[in-house]
């Protein structure tokens, strides 16, 4: 057999795999993978064979291998110029730091994923299939919003390359959206969206689809039964429909908790109550807080309404250190420090790693000292604005050095969404900022700050730092006039620093 014949094998061997991985049998595929991986020398057939064999241990929940086949399949992609590769090699290994409660590397792969599968320049099935994976991967860290997009995506370029629309129907990113709005009280809002679940499901049975993945059977099921749970009929079985489903963690997960709704629905609370002793599940399924607000209505259900207050107290105290630790402060962050990366690479402008503010990715102090050096050697001018937050000390001292870190990243997404393209921002020294607008004058420095203002007061900081106002004080001056040098200008600019709001 030629190596072209042995590469094609190899390439039907991965599609088999990624099939039943599809299919949620992801203990079948693993040794496939291996056993590709053993043979095959070809850099791009290791390097998908490595991204697929990652996927199907995080189906496993298998988390202690998780670290080496990440790394494994991030070595591997880095030499392979394929985009959706890279996207999907960050969708998973989004769902691995998860997995791993690494939060922050988590947001990071997030907004890499994005970007890389945004860069395929003509999508087709395996597209799709990435866009479907950051979909969930948005979902399972709380992103629900952004995973609506993704899914969506999904749909439109699997439509495209001739995929049924149901296999990407992707019930669990609503079902997560929905008990999480359980969690935070909204229980009408979460009947609303299981709801809208049950009707989707009864309008693909109705057209006789086929397409339907089988992990998706566990995700109608569940969402069957917890509407079953808070009292109200639906039309289909749920119990029918949590069997099967697959292999996967997430499927077992939702079988038991979905068997524990049921009893809960037969007014059986006690046995109930005993089912979710019985059986650990994991917190990343469905959020720590979902057991506890089970255990909640099962209380209710009994005639115990003090223990049932105590355990939604529970719940939505988990659900509250869910939201505190605040993925959208994270977005905004780590996707300012990624482009702040980006520019690192241009040496000529920027200089070495040394140059980069760890916490926030925007550049230092010194590499802000060389690019405005570099600037006025040229003979240039450029608008000075030097920017501190106002109540940072009562932020730390109320909230802890961790909220504070999350209010700096959040100011430092916030500064680079609102500049204009050449704009330099940088993280001058502890809470405060320089902005650096090349050629501008007083008029466009006005503009950029009634812009960082609007931009600072529509960030909801209370969920951030309730009860801590949190604003910035700004004051401009210019540089590259009349000889003024930097620390001239920093200095004129903070003798005229006002508050934003």
């Amino acid at each position: 057999m030629s190596w072209l014949d042995q590469l094609a094998e190899k390439v039907d061997e991965l599609h088999r795999a990624g099939r039943l991985q599809q299919n949620g049998r992801s203990a079948e595929a693993l040794p496939i993978l291996d056993q590709v991986l053993a043979v095959s020398t070809d850099p791009t057939t290791r390097a998908y064979a490595l991204v697929q064999r990652f996927g199907a241990l995080i189906n496993l929940g298998r988390i202690a291998e998780l670290s080496t086949a990440m790394t494994a399949a991030e070595n591997a992609v880095r030499e392979i110029p394929d985009p959706y590769l890279r996207g999907q090699m960050h969708a998973f290994a989004a769902l691995g730091s998860h997995l791993q409660r690494n939060l922050d590397r988590g947001v990071t792969h997030l907004v890499q994923a994005s970007r890389a599968l945004a860069a395929v320049p003509e999508g087709d099935s395996e597209t799709a299939w990435g866009w479907h994976d950051l979909a969930m991967a948005y979902s399972y860290l709380g992103f629900h919003g952004q995973a609506l997009i993704a899914i969506e995506q999904a749909r439109q370029v699997g439509a495209a390359a001739g995929l049924a629309s149901e296999i990407f129907a992707a019930p669990g990113i609503r079902l997560r959206n929905a008990v999480a709005l359980d969690h935070q009280g909204d229980t009408d809002g979460c009947l609303r969206v299981l709801r809208d679940i049950d009707a989707e499901l009864t309008r693909y049975v109705a057209i006789g689809a086929d397409h339907m993945r089988p992990g998706s059977r566990a995700a109608y099921g569940y969402a069957l039964a917890r509407r079953a749970a808070l009292g109200e009929e639906t039309e289909a079985n749920a119990a029918e429909w949590l069997t099967g489903g697959g292999d996967s963690v997430r499927t077992r997960d939702l079988r038991h908790l979905g068997h524990v709704c049921l009893t809960i629905a037969a007014d059986r609370p006690g046995p109930a109550l005993a089912m979710l002793d019985s059986v650990p599940v994991s917190p990343e399924i469905l959020g720590a807080a979902e057991p506890a607000r089970l255990r909640s209505i099962c209380h209710a259900a009994a005639g115990d309404h003090a223990a049932a207050h105590a355990a939604d107290r529970h719940a939505f105290r988990l659900a509250a250190q869910h939201i505190d630790r605040l993925r959208d402060g994270y977005l905004d962050g780590v996707a300012a420090r990624l482009d702040a990366q980006e520019t690192q690479r241009d040496a000529g402008r920027y200089g070495d790693e040394s140059l980069t503010d760890p916490l926030t990715g925007l550049p230092n102090r010194r590499q802000l000292e060389r690019y405005v050096t570099t600037m006025l050697a040229r003979g240039e001018r450029a608008a000075i604005g030097v920017c501190d937050l106002v109540g940072f000390t009562d932020v730390n001292a109320r909230h802890g050095r961790h909220c504070g870190d999350l209010v700096l990243q959040r100011i430092a997404g916030v500064l680079n969404r609102v500049m204009r393209r050449g704009d330099f921002v940088a993280r001058f020294a502890g809470d405060e900022f320089v902005v650096v607008l090349p050629g501008a004058g007083a008029a466009q420095a006005a503009e950029v700050s009634r812009r960082i203002t609007a931009a600072t007061s529509a960030e909801n900081w209370q969920i951030l730092v309730p009860g801590t106002p949190v604003s910035l004080a700004a004051g401009w001056s210019e540089v590259g006039i009349k000889g003024r040098t930097l620390s001239a200008a920093l200095a004129a600019a903070a003798a005229n620093r006002l508050p934003t709001r």
